[in-house]
């Protein structure tokens, strides 16, 4: 994994930084209480979030991916920043903590174990906008946060000018769905820390490629032990120090459980653009491109790329530019 990240492993900062207000917290569901999906409500919940650029009524949503945050800054400095896609000089951008996380907004601990859906967040997000005062979103998310952003679709259609999803299907297919079963699995052997790091483990051999990790990780980088044994278990160690392994099942859970059917897709009325990745393993191409075939006012590019699913954050080429292209229109 190289420096950047979008919720998969970490980066520095920037050497400029785009100025953002953030990060902020606002209490919601104060006065009617959010209805989740499994039955159960909420009041009072906390959501964390940051801004960028001058406040007006219609934003960029920024969807953040499994084990990201609300800080764009901090882990997309390609596409954050004056003449890139997300420009705040010329857009007002945000992006918020999903419910269920762990950095700022209500967490999946104390919630008790109560059951999320992609929907739930969505309307939490929806919720954020109304006190923000935005009517009208372009929306942007990659891996995890391109699920959200179909969920968004489904849940805000009202809301929703255009929509931009990296690298992520509908719906997980049985590949997916038992990678994560293998790592809440191992998470539940070994509470406390241990099956979180095997969990990340699992995770980062399917955002990568073979002939990636070939390519970065050959050789022995201590005597002894091969690179790519130290870079899973440095990747695992990093994860445990800032993530919570609640959270990491919530979430996992939430993404297996979104089966949006064609009939659903098929209703979406506004333009997206779906971007797949020639090497990923987590979510093949033709995977991507036939949930993109779904939606009727589509359009697919594929980034060409030995990096695997990850490839949209170490090896980007020319998406931002495409991305830019599309949400200009």
């Amino acid at each position: 994994m190289t420096a950047v990240f979008l919720g998969h492993s970490s980066s520095p900062l920037p050497a400029e930084e785009p100025a953002c207000s953030g990060p902020q917290t606002v209490t919601l569901f104060r006065h009617a209480p959010l209805l989740l999906d499994c039955g159960r409500v909420l009041s009072d919940v906390r959501v964390a979030f940051h801004t960028y650029g001058e406040a007006r009524e219609d934003a960029t949503l920024v969807l953040h991916a499994l084990t990201g945050d609300s800080a764009v800054h901090e882990w997309w400095p390609d596409f954050l920043g004056t003449g890139k896609p997300l420009d705040p000089s010329n857009d007002y951008v945000v992006c918020a903590n999903v419910l269920g996380g762990c950095a700022g907004t209500t967490g999946a601990g104390e919630l008790g174990g109560v059951p999320l859906t992609l929907r739930d967040m969505a309307r939490v997000g929806r919720a954020l906008l109304e006190h923000l005062g935005v009517r009208q979103v372009r929306v942007v998310g990659a891996s995890m946060g391109g699920m959200l952003a179909y969920a968004w679709l489904l849940e805000c259609p009202d809301l929703v000018e255009r929509a931009v999803i990296i690298g992520a299907p509908a719906r997980h297919s049985p590949w997916a769905i038992g990678l994560n079963t293998a790592a809440r699995s191992a998470i539940r052997a070994a509470p406390g820390g241990e099956g979180l790091k095997v969990a990340r483990q699992i995770a980062m051999l399917s955002y990568r490629s073979p002939e990636s990790f070939s390519r970065t990780q050959a050789g022995e980088r201590v005597p002894g032990v091969p690179a790519v044994t130290s870079y899973l278990h440095h990747q695992g160690e990093k994860l445990h120090a800032r993530f919570c392994e609640q959270t990491y099942c919530a979430l996992t859970a939430a993404m297996d459980a979104f089966q949006p059917t064609r009939a659903d897709l098929n209703a979406v009325r506004v333009p997206v653009l779906v971007v797949g990745i020639s090497s990923d393993v987590l979510y093949p191409a033709a995977e991507v491109r036939a949930c993109a075939g779904e939606l009727p006012r589509s359009e697919y590019w594929e980034l060409d790329s030995i990096h695997g699913h990850d490839a949209f954050l170490m090896d980007p080429q020319d998406l931002p530019e495409r991305v830019s292209e599309f949400l200009n229109r």
